[in-house]
C-alpha cells in the first residue's frame, strides 16, 4: 500500500445493529476522513462499503488489525483494497456523468426481464450505480402475493443515443408483461409539483360519452367515433360534436344512472390521497363532462378542473356542448395556465392520459405518462404504464410502498 492514498474497506455478512457504529469507530479513532460509504441490506445479509483517505499516520497504527478483530467478533467478512491516487481521481472524474433512473414494474419481476433491461442498459454504455426495490416484500404464497413490484436502477454513463435505448425498453414491455420508465435523474424528477389527469378511461374506468350513448340508444355509433377519435384517426372537436348531437333528447336523469355507475380506476384514491399528503396540486384536464368531473372532484380533492359542459334545456340534453371545446391543445394551455399559476415549472408538471387528445399536454409535461393507452399514444409517449393501477405512477416518482397514503 506504499502508492496508495485511498483504503476501500468492504465488510459483508448477517444484518444486525451496531456493525457501522463498531467499525466507523475505529475509523474515528485513527482520525480517517470519509470519501464515500454506502449500504445495502438484502433479505438479513448486510453488504458495506467504506472509502477513506490512507494517511502516513494510519500505516502503523494498528487500524487495520484492530478492524480485522472487530470484524470477526461481529461475525463479519472484511476485504482491504488499496486504491492508487489515478485510480481514485478517475473515479472523481466519473461524477459528471449523466444519470438516469430506470424503473422496471408489473405483477412480477423475474431475473430474465433484469437480464434484458441490464443488457440493454451496459450496450449503451450505462452502468447500473444502485438498485432499490419501491415495493413492499413479495411473499411466497401467491394467494396473498401483492401482485406489484417495482425495481428502481440509478444508471451513469455516457448515453449517446437516449432515442435508441427507450426503443430498446419499449420492445421488452412489448414482449413481457412488465412496463420500464427511463427517466433523466435531475432536480426536477425529485421535485413534481402538479400532476394533471385526463379523466375518462383514466381517472375512471369508462368513456362517459360512451356512457350516455348507451342511454339514448346510440351506443354502438358514438362508440365507434370515439375509439377512432381516441386512436387519433379524427379530429376531436369534429368527432366531438357528432358525438354529443346524437345525445340529443337524452333525459338530465340519465347522467345521474352514469355517474353512479362508473367505477374509479383502480388505484386512483391511492394515487390521489397520497399526492394530496406530499403537498402536490392536482387537475383533470378532460374532453369528458364537467357533471362528472365535479363529482370526482369533490370525491378525490382535486384542486382543479377543466371539462366540457354538455348543454341541458327544461332537463333535456339538446345535444350541444357550450364552448369552449376542451381538445388536446386546450389541455395543454390550461396545463401551462395552471402550472403558471402555481408558480412552477412544467417540468414539474406530471400528464397522464390515454388517448390521442392527450398527446399535447403529455409533451409539454417534466413526465408525461401515457396510462392503459391507445398503441399510438404508448408508442409517442415518454412513459407508459399498462400493468398496474393508477397508483403505480407513485414508483415513478419514487414513492415506496411504505411511505403511500393506505
Amino acid at each position: 500500500m506504499t502508492d496508495s492514498r485511498v483504503l476501500l474497506i468492504e465488510v459483508s455478512g448477517p444484518d444486525r445493529a451496531g456493525v457501522t457504529h463498531s467499525l466507523t469507530t475505529i475509523l474515528g479513532t485513527n482520525g480517517a476522513r470519509v470519501l464515500d460509504i454506502g449500504q445495502a441490506v438484502i433479505h438479513s445479509s448486510l453488504a458495506l462499503g467504506i472509502l477513506v483517505e490512507l494517511t502516513p499516520e494510519m500505516r502503523p497504527s494498528g487500524m487495520l488489525t484492530d478492524l480485522l478483530l472487530k470484524a470477526h467478533e461481529l461475525g463479519m467478512q472484511i476485504r482491504f483494497t488499496a486504491i492508487s491516487a489515478d485510480e481514485y481521481g478517475g473515479w472523481v472524474a466519473g461524477q459528471t456523468k449523466k444519470r438516469f433512473v430506470v424503473t422496471l414494474l408489473g405483477p412480477s419481476i423475474a431475473a430474465q426481464h433484469l437480464a434484458d433491461v441490464s443488457g440493454t442498459l451496459a450496450r449503451h454504455g450505462l452502468n447500473i450505480d444502485r438498485i432499490d426495490r419501491l415495493s413492499g416484500r413479495t411473499p411466497l404464497d401467491s394467494d396473498t402475493a401483492p401482485g406489484r413490484v417495482c425495481i428502481e436502477l440509478a444508471t451513469s454513463g455516457g448515453l449517446e443515443d437516449e432515442d435508441a435505448i427507450r426503443e430498446e425498453l419499449l420492445a421488452l414491455t412489448a414482449e413481457f408483461d412488465i412496463d420500464i420508465a427511463f427517466q433523466h435523474d435531475n432536480v426536477y424528477r425529485r421535485n413534481r409539483r402538479l400532476v394533471a389527469f385526463d379523466m375518462d378511461s383514466t381517472l375512471i374506468q369508462a368513456e362517459v360519452i360512451d356512457e350516455l350513448a348507451a342511454e339514448a340508444g346510440v351506443g354502438e355509433q358514438v362508440r365507434a367515433i370515439t375509439e377512432a377519435a381516441m386512436r387519433g384517426e379524427l379530429d376531436f372537436q369534429a368527432s366531438f360534436r357528432k358525438r354529443v348531437s346524437l345525445l340529443k333528447g337524452l333525459p338530465e336523469s340519465a347522467l345521474d344512472r352514469v355517474v353512479e355507475r362508473i367505477p374509479l380506476m383502480d388505484g386512483a384514491e391511492r394515487l390521489v390521497s397520497t399526492l394530496r399528503k406530499l403537498g402536490y396540486k392536482t387537475a383533470i384536464l378532460s374532453g369528458g363532462f364537467t357533471f362528472f368531473g365535479l363529482r370526482l372532484q369533490q370525491r378525490l380533492g382535486i384542486d382543479y378542473l377543466h371539462a366540457n359542459e354538455l348543454e341541458i334545456r327544461d332537463g333535456i340534453v339538446t345535444g350541444n356542448v357550450i364552448p369552449p371545446i376542451v381538445d388536446g391543445a386546450r389541455k395543454a394551455a390550461m396545463l401551462e395556465q395552471i402550472a403558471a399559476s402555481e408558480g412552477i415549472s412544467l417540468e414539474q408538471a406530471i400528464a397522464v392520459g390515454d388517448g390521442a387528445n392527450d398527446l399535447p399536454m403529455l409533451r409539454l409535461a417534466g413526465l408525461g405518462i401515457a396510462f392503459r393507452a391507445k398503441p399510438v399514444v404508448r408508442q409517442t409517449a415518454r412513459q407508459a404504464l399498462s400493468t398496474l393501477g393508477l397508483d403505480g405512477i407513485l414508483y415513478l416518482l419514487g414513492v415506496r410502498d411504505r411511505e403511500s397514503a393506505v
